[in-house]
Formats: C-alpha cells, structure tokens, sequence
C-alpha cells in the first residue's frame, strides 16, 4: 500500500493555517512533507467523483430502457444515439474546464471558482433527480439534457482548478512528493468510483431514476462542504487578474500551449476509445452471459449476476489496484531496461489502448455469430484498458502542470481536459454519421470496434514519431526554473 500523503498540522514545520495577518496564505509551506491542505482536496475529489460517476455509470441504461415521453410512454434511444449522446455529455463536461480556468486564472482563483461551480454541479444533479416526478408540461428529455448541461458547467468547471490547486500546495522543498499526490488523487477518483459505479446501477434497477440520480447529488453536496472545510489550511494562489492575459498570450505562454498542441490531439483517440466504456461497452455487455452463478444464503438461492452497468467498476477496481503497482514495481523495473520518461509512458499506454480495443472487438465478433461469451472477457478488456489509462492519464495530469507557466497552471490544465472533449467529439460525430435513417448502423457489430481499434494503432505509431521531437519548459510553483524537456526527460 503507498504511503499515506496525509500528515498531522502537528507535524509541519510552519503553521496549518493559510491565514497570515488576516489573509489568505499565497505561497507554499517551507516543509519536506504532504502540505496541510491535501487531505481535504483527497476528500472533496472522492465524493465527487463518486456523483459524477455514479451518474454517468447509469446513462447510458436510462437512455435506452428508461426514458419516457411527457404522457408517461416509452420515449427510449437506440444504442447508437444513447452512445452520441454520452459522447456530447463528456464533450461538453471537458470543453467547458476552459471557463472555469479564465475564471479561475483572470478573476477569482482557483478556491473561490471551485466552490462557486459546485454549486452549480449541486443544481445540476437536483435537476436530474426530478426525473421520477410527473411530467406534463416539460418534456423528460428536456429535464435531462438541462440537467447534463448544469452537471458539465459546474463539473468541467472546476476540473482544471481542482487538479491545478493540488499542484499550488507544493513549493521547492516538497516537489518531490508531487508525482506521489497526483497518484493518490486519482486513486480517490477511482475510489469514489468504485463504489458508485456498483451501488447507483442498483438503485436505478430497485428505486428508479430519481433516487438513482438523487444520491449522487447528496454526495456532490458532501463534496463541496469538505471543500469548504479545508479553505484555511489551502495555499492560495491569486487570480492574475489582467496580468493573466499578458502571460497567456505572451511567449512563454504561447510557446507552451504550441509544445502541448500536437500530444493533446493524439491523446484525444485514448479518450475516444476510454470514455465508450460509459456506452458502447454497456451496450456490449448487455449481450454477455453476466452471470457467477448462485450461492446458498440464508435458506435461499441468490443470483450472482451482474448488471450491464456495473462492469465499468471494473476500471476503478483495477485502477486501485494498478497505481502502486506501477508506481512501486512495473516503473522501477522498466527503468532497467531504459529511461521511464513521461512521454514513453503515454506512448505505452497507448498501443495498451489498442490491445484493450482488440479485445473488446473480438466480443462482438462472438456475438455477431450468435454466441454469448462470458462477461469475463470484458473484464479481461477493462484490465488492459485501466493499465493504459494509469500510463496515460496520471502521466497526463503531471506533465500538464509542470509545462504551464506559474499563473496558467488552471488553464493549461484545461488545455489538457480538451484532450478528452476532442476525443468525444469524434466519438459523436462517428456516431451520428453511422446512424442509417431505418435505425441500422453503417458499422453494425464488430466493425464498430475494429475502426476505433485501427484508428487508436494508427495514432500511437504516430505519436512514437512525434514525441522523439518534443521540446518544452518545466516550471514549478517556488521557483521560476526552466529546463529543457527533451523526448520526455529533463537533461
């Protein structure tokens, strides 16, 4: 298990406050250790992680067996619109990560834009939570789409901030630690997940949407109260106010978000690829033999099925399980055999994603020959997937942050996030040409998933091309460094 990056206020070497003389603490605690705001940022990402991902876990289902129209009747989606759809919603929830960050960065700081967007994210699933409620006048759909479109102002929002903040909280003394946070604050994404990925698909089948979609808004609340909790023992880094215009359109700005264009958009096919796990692998496992068999418990015989939905726990089960593995055995060992840069690690998540892809296209091949393979193989699927996720997407977060100049960090975080919205993006525009006007597919089965797997190859061997190219910056909040970053590594 990782060392804990929580410490004791007992044991810092300056004070756990953020209040100097009645104001806000600018600058990061001269300590060798965890600062003292990072257990609140763990806390606040596991609880929304688990209302934004208890709430897209059911989505796709909703979709497609539950929706009705306003006189109560069936109104549901084909598989292809339920899975344009989700794309859209995670377009929009990784394209608006760009206000939060001008908000953050220009006016507010990143504090002050997490908490205000929360709200709005709270709104947003309350909205969707009115789904069980009479419906004569607006239509379901409507409520939906208001409600998917509330959860990604206030959700994207605050991405970039999130992430940035965490970085803020470490200055030159403690840097060291800062691949170690990064590796526990997507652990507490995926442990929120985890467990509302099992538990809402449940309460969507026993309860109906509106419960389904309710708890994830309570816990969306949670998260932004133990936000609020932790305001003074956060270091916070001010807005730049007009300055932060000068610095993002001047050169080093520039060159910056030029460096990180061309690794953004081959990133983007990861995501296009990841995010389908919300749709097109649902829809996939709809057609699998779900079942463990069944037990003896208490006097009677309880089934061991699982539901279409539940499988996406699959991902931040193995996610917690894979970063201290990588972390603390597949990293080390690979640095054997050669230098473990972050690009080499994004490329190898990469081909990762294509086998991944490969063999989720060898499920539909079975069950286009009308045979029904075990949910296991899937599983198999999400285990190759959820290895190239911890290669690309912490590497990701890292790499971001430490090429952004001190007063864009929040921005160029979300110059990151675009990566996922480019990459759903072309996920709906696939699906939305594929749809024949008769309800067919022009990539029905297993087509479907060798154009993606194909397309993910073709982009890795690019991007191997690439990054043998890649010059950058590396800045650390502290200290105004800059050292050059060639093919993934400091020299």
């Amino acid at each position: 298990m990782p060392e804990s990056p929580y410490t004791s206020p007992e044991t810092q070497t300056e004070p756990s406050t953020d209040l100097v003389g009645g104001k806000n603490r600018t600058t990061p605690f001269d300590i060798d250790t965890m600062p003292p705001g990072i257990p609140y940022i763990i806390g606040n990402e596991a609880a929304e992680r688990f209302s934004f991902y208890g709430m897209k876990a059911i989505l796709t289902v909703f979709m497609t067996k539950y929706l009705l129209d306003t006189a109560g009747s069936p109104d549901v989606m084909t598989a292809d619109q339920a899975k344009e759809n989700v794309a859209w919603f995670v377009t929009a929830v990784y394209a608006t990560p760009f206000i939060g960050a001008v908000i953050s960065d220009w006016l507010w700081g990143k504090y002050r834009t997490i908490l205000y967007l929360s709200v709005i994210y709270c709104i947003g699933h309350g909205v969707l939570a009115m789904m069980d409620m009479p419906q004569d006048v607006i239509a379901p759909r409507w409520i939906l789409f208001t409600g998917l479109a509330l959860i990604a102002i206030g959700s994207g929002g605050i991405k970039p901030c999130v992430s940035a903040h965490v970085g803020d909280q470490f200055g030159t003394s403690n840097q060291h630690l800062l691949s170690r946070v990064y590796g526990w604050f997507y652990f507490s994404i995926n442990f929120g997940s985890v467990i509302s990925t099992l538990l809402t698909p449940v309460i969507l089948a026993k309860a109906g949407p509106g419960w389904a979609f309710g708890v994830p808004g309570i816990l969306m609340t949670i998260a932004t109260f133990l936000f609020w909790l932790g305001r003074n023992r956060f270091v916070h880094v001010p807005a730049g106010g007009n300055k932060f215009f000068t610095e993002t359109f001047g050169a080093d700005g520039l060159v910056a978000m030029l460096n990180l264009t061309p690794l953004l958009l081959l990133v983007a096919m990861f995501w296009s690829l990841f995010d389908q796990t919300a749709s097109a692998w649902v829809i996939q496992a709809d057609s699998m033999n779900l079942s463990f068999g069944t037990i003896e418990w208490g006097g009677r015989t309880v089934d061991l099925s699982l539901l279409p939905s539940q499988l996406q726990a699959a991902n931040p089960m193995f996610v917690l399980i894979l970063i201290p593995v990588f972390a603390y055995g597949v990293y080390p060992l690979m640095g054997k055999f050669f230098t473990v840069t972050p690009l080499r690690k994004i490329g190898i998540g990469m081909f990762l994603t294509a086998g991944a892809f490969a063999v989720s296209t060898w499920i539909e091949t079975q069950i286009d020959n009308g045979q029904t393979p075990h949910i296991t193989w899937q599983v198999v699927a999400y285990f190759v997937l959820t290895a190239a996720e911890v290669m690309v997407s912490i590497t990701m977060l890292e790499f971001f942050y430490t090429q952004a100049p001190r007063r864009m960090k929040s921005l160029i975080m979300a110059f990151c996030m675009l990566s996922v919205s480019i990459g759903n993006l072309f996920t709906a525009v696939v699906n939305a040409f594929i749809q024949n006007d008769d309800g067919t597919s022009k990539l029905p089965g297993a087509s479907y998933y060798w154009f993606f797997t194909i397309a993910m190859l073709v982009t890795a061997v690019i991007y191997v091309v690439w990054s043998q190219f890649y010059r950058g910056r590396t800045y650390i909040q502290g200290e105004e460094r800059n050292v050059l970053v060639e093919a993934g590594g400091e020299v």
